[in-house]
């Protein structure tokens, strides 16, 4: 990679010299004796010397400054990113804090019935969104200690994938998730609709791991761009509006009625999955790394968003970095597709 450098900076100009003060060193009358010793040192009663001018301002410079490359040379800001990962609201918190504040959003003909899996939270420095959105996933795939996100940035520099922390093939990303997570991977092409549907959505009731290519609007939730605002976000979770919950294996939350959960432990009865033509009826919940909090995302907002990224980012094409675009370019390595993630050792 060739990173256009700033010429070395000019020494600074020190302050012109200022001649010494002229101020006379008056003496001062005896203090009273009942008053308490001021603790001011002998120089303060002095006549006051005016400031220095300032400094001038420093010679312009010409060129750019060199993009910050994340993950080598043991990043600063990589590392201040690993260390603000940390203990955040749970899924389950957030989706109903969800249900509560956005009530006409969501169906009341409907029961709802949440699966999901807690994701911590990290936020991304610079264009790491997928790789952000990989390490989310790698804590429902690896031990309990995980796979560090300066692991899969250092890979995915050395296998060419990145230079700066960007993805922008779904090939690749499920080529890096085997290699330094050690998980199954499969790549999903033709959408997220159509036959598609019940297999990612079986997928996610399942407890694993789905990443998403996807339009971000200024609230990060799905747009179209037409590629424009490409940005990555990781499922782990799904609200189903069904009409009946099925008897076995469900409770009802205590503070929202009509909101049913797995019980832990116990066997569950498969929900029916809502047809794809029942609008407003399937909610992924989903994490990207602009937020600490998860959100609910109308599934077909989500497969219409990803449907369509179809054109790199003009602002980007533009801002002089150096960018892996497969042959292609954004249509060939992310339009219709998605990451579907399992433990190495899971069966389905």
């Amino acid at each position: 990679m060739i990173s256009p450098c700033s010429p070395p900076a000019e020494p600074p100009i020190p302050p012109p010299e200022t001649p010494a003060s002229q101020a006379l060193n008056i003496p001062l009358p005896p203090l009273p004796l009942n008053l308490p010793e001021l603790a001011f040192p002998p120089s303060s009663f002095q006549t006051p010397v005016p400031p220095p001018p300032p400094l001038p301002p420093p010679p312009p410079t010409t060129g750019f400054a060199p993009p910050h490359v994340f993950g080598l040379e043991k990043s600063h800001l990589l590392k201040e990113a690993l260390e603000r990962a940390g203990p955040v609201p749970g899924s389950r918190e957030d989706v109903k804090r969800l249900l509560k504040l956005h009530k006409d959003r969501f169906r009341s003909d409907l029961q709802w019935i949440l699966f999901c899996a807690d994701l911590p939270s990290l936020i991304q420095e610079g264009p790491q969104c997928g790789l952000v959105a990989l390490w989310m996933a790698g804590t429902l795939l690896a031990p309990p200690s995980g796979t560090p996100l300066e692991r899969l940035v250092q890979v995915a520099m050395e296998r060419g994938y990145t230079v700066q922390g960007e993805m922008f093939s779904v090939a690749d990303m499920g080529r890096l998730a085997q290699e330094a997570l050690g998980c199954q991977a499969e790549v999903l092409c033709g959408g997220l609709g159509g036959p598609n549907r019940d297999h990612v959505l079986q997928h996610v009731v399942a407890g694993h791991p789905l990443l998403i290519p996807y339009d971000e609007d200024f609230n990060h939730e799905p747009c179209q761009r037409k590629g424009h605002k490409a940005h990555w976000a990781v499922s782990a979770g799904v609200l189903l509006g069904v009409q009946h919950v099925p008897s076995l294996g469900y409770s009802e939350d205590p503070e929202l009625p009509g909101l049913f959960h797995p019980v832990p432990g116990t066997p569950q009865q498969p929900p029916s999955l809502p047809e794809e033509g029942s609008p407003g009826a399937v909610y992924l919940l989903a994490k990207q790394g602009k937020s600490w909090h998860h959100q609910l995302w109308d599934y077909d907002q989500v497969r219409d968003s990803n449907l369509q990224l179809t054109d790199f980012s003009p602002s980007r094409a533009a801002d002089g970095r150096e960018y892996v675009v497969p042959a292609g370019g954004v249509r060939a390595g992310l339009c219709g597709q998605a990451l579907l993630l399992r433990p190495q050792d899971s069966s389905h």
